[in-house]
């Protein structure tokens, strides 16, 4: 369960909290970031840091006491702090001689096949050259509203460990480990180390927002425990400033709580299951049955189409799966309802018979 003896890749989430103190930045934390990265990375493994921190050290360049909630305001203080936060992890990894790069995304990068491939060919000369890659939102130009903003880290940092095949996500935060119950609320809560499947109630109990300059909280966590599963890569959220805190999960010593994966997709079904939806197919019961009969999805089984997309973009189906679509909006409207010998006659020849094949179909449940 915790023997990651064998595991070579490992991403590792920083939270904002976790790297800064109230004065500011913490480049004694950073220094000792640096210390057990270097010792993981003389023992051959491959180490990607996902990092937050940006808003938070712009925010305190510019003496505020608070997050800044106004989005012009905060990409401003990312625009401000993505450098300084930079300098502090290549000066201390520099004291090491190790090199790090510094790579901004935003999360329409990886809901697109094409630059996902991009990222993930950089990633892997950057590890083939013993380099650290630092990974980090583009906060400056993310917003909800442009559909380009992953939310938080915590999702940013299961999706990378899940798109570069990594063996193990360690979440560092402020936080001892996954409790049973609200610790804040209660003082009976007990702290649970294993975690084989994210229940309703886990999930339910999970609730509350991050700290002064962060935006993770449980709940967060939970969904990132659940991207990384899908992966097959185990994930431990630990305190991270808990001394050597990254030697010892590493070492499989029994700290904070490990959530154990249930399933593990391929490469190309777990990009279509963690991309954004382009829009949504409503099917019927029948075509939902030959689905998870492992069928094609076939144009008589749609009954309604929602947004605007194109052939080769991901779309959700009735909430419970995502698929790669053979044919666009516009065309799918046309067709909705009827058989497939009739795609010819409706749209002309060289166009599927299929919406979408079994290998393009990700179901989200299970």
């Amino acid at each position: 369960m915790r023997d990651f003896s064998k595991t070579r890749r490992i991403v590792i989430k920083i939270g904002t909290h976790t790297l800064t103190k109230d004065t500011g930045i913490d480049a004694a934390y950073f220094r000792r970031v640096a210390s057990q990265v270097t010792s993981l990375l003389q023992a051959g493994r491959q180490v990607v840091i996902v990092t937050s921190g940006a808003i938070g050290m712009g925010a305190g360049q510019l003496a505020l006491s608070t997050r800044p909630k106004d989005m012009k305001m905060r990409q401003a203080c990312a625009a401000i702090g993505q450098p300084l936060l930079m300098q502090e992890y290549r000066k201390a990894f520099l004291r090491h001689g190790v090199t790090v790069g510094q790579v901004l995304l935003t999360a329409e990068v990886l809901s697109n096949r094409k630059t996902y491939l991009n990222l993930r060919n950089a990633i892997e000369t950057l590890l083939s050259l013993n380099i650290v890659p630092v990974l980090n939102e583009n906060d400056s130009i993310s917003t909800a509203e442009i559909g380009t903003a992953f939310g938080d880290n915590d999702r940013l940092s299961a999706l990378v460990a899940s798109k570069i095949d990594a063996d193990l996500l360690i979440m560092l935060t402020d936080i001892d480990a996954l409790y049973d119950k609200n610790p804040n609320d209660h003082a009976d809560a007990r702290p649970i180390s294993s975690v084989f499947e994210i229940t309703e109630e886990i999930a339910r109990n999970a609730g509350g927002s991050g700290s002064r300059h962060a935006t993770g909280g449980m709940k967060t966590k939970i969904e990132a425990a659940r991207i990384a599963s899908q992966a097959g890569c185990r994930m431990v959220m630990a305190n991270g400033r808990a001394r050597d805190v990254i030697g010892r999960i590493v070492a499989g010593e029994e700290i904070g709580t490990i959530f154990l994966p249930k399933r593990k997709l391929s490469n190309r079904a777990r990009w279509i299951i963690n991309s954004r939806p382009a829009g949504t197919v409503r099917i019927d019961d029948g075509a939902m049955k030959a689905l998870r009969n492992h069928k094609s999805l076939l144009p008589s089984g749609v009954v309604a189409v929602e947004g605007n997309f194109q052939a080769g973009d991901v779309v959700l189906l009735n909430g419970a799966a995502k698929a790669v679509t053979s044919l666009g909006s516009t065309q799918l409207k046309t067709l909705a309802g009827k058989h497939s010998t009739e795609i010819k006659a409706l749209l002309g020849p060289g166009h599927r018979d299929v919406v979408a094949i079994p290998e393009d179909i990700v179901f989200i449940d299970n």
